[in-house]
């Protein structure tokens, strides 16, 4: 048994826990994620009360409201957003324990823990964002003011999703 654990991938992936500096890049997309959170649960307060009793709670891949409930279902937007974003954060702080496309190596460590903490940043402020304007129309669904999440919904979704990853990952490639 104890071989097992002194050969365990953890054992075998050991590397070095450095403490990664915030950029102004860095500071902004934190604090715009912030705002964005909080801007979500005002705007959702503020118009909770004139919401009709049943809303849009589900749309289809076409953007398509599919699913009615309550409209206190709305609240589960910002609280996943709000869970997303605080263990994102956390998570963005132990570098160390991510899978990273290149070895690890004293030369790089510095600028990969770096560079994949700050795409964990830029994914949480984009998650935030989308989760926010799913909020947005789903209030606006319920007032009668639109259908369904637009044809902008699908491809601003992949976008926010794929750019950052493929951007981070081939700085990543290019800087070993």
């Amino acid at each position: 048994m104890n071989y097992l654990f002194r050969n365990a991938w953890w054992n075998k992936r050991k590397r070095p826990k450095i403490k990664i500096f915030l950029t102004i890049f860095d500071i902004i997309i934190e604090i715009a994620g912030f705002v964005a959170v909080l801007a979500m649960w005002i705007l959702l307060i503020a118009v909770y009360t004139r919401l009709p009793d049943v809303i849009p709670v589900h749309y289809n891949g076409s953007g398509m409201a599919d699913a009615f409930g309550k409209k206190s279902e709305i609240f589960t937007l910002p609280v996943i957003a709000t869970i997303l974003f605080a263990g994102m954060t956390i998570l963005s702080r132990f570098p160390h324990v991510f899978n990273y496309p290149v070895r690890i190596t004293e030369k790089n460590v510095s600028f990969q823990y770096g560079n994949m903490a700050r795409m964990l940043r830029c994914l949480k402020l984009g998650l935030v964002l989308i989760f926010g304007g799913l909020v947005l129309q789903t209030i606006r669904n319920a007032a009668g003011n639109t259908e369904g999440l637009g044809v902008w919904f699908m491809p601003v979704l992949l976008a926010v999703t794929f750019i950052p990853v493929l951007f981070f990952m081939v700085k990543s490639f290019m800087y070993r």
